[in-house]
């Protein structure tokens, strides 16, 4: 069970380094990305804890928040290009 832990730990930091380059990105996609990398370490990180703690109802908010983010995504790809 300590490995899962560590693991998500790691997410944590990784977690972290993605939001400073939300922060200090130069550009509107640069931006983007880092909010969509946030997100997928997110989604990894509960379903991590849904193992850990042996609880599914992790991993079903995990899908949710997953196609949430996806649909963000896409729209706010769609702003930057202009199509909106």
């Amino acid at each position: 069970m300590d490995q899962w832990l560590i693991a998500v730990l790691i997410l944590g930091c990784l977690m972290m380094l993605a939001a400073v380059r939300l922060i200090l990105g130069p550009t509107g996609p640069d931006r983007v990305i880092a909010v969509d990398t946030v997100n997928t370490f997110t989604i990894a990180a509960m379903v991590i804890l849904g193992v850990v703690y042996q609880e599914i109802i992790f991993v079903d908010v995990a899908i949710v928040y997953g196609l949430l983010s996806f649909v963000a995504t896409l729209y706010v790809a769609k702003y930057i290009g202009g199509e909106l």
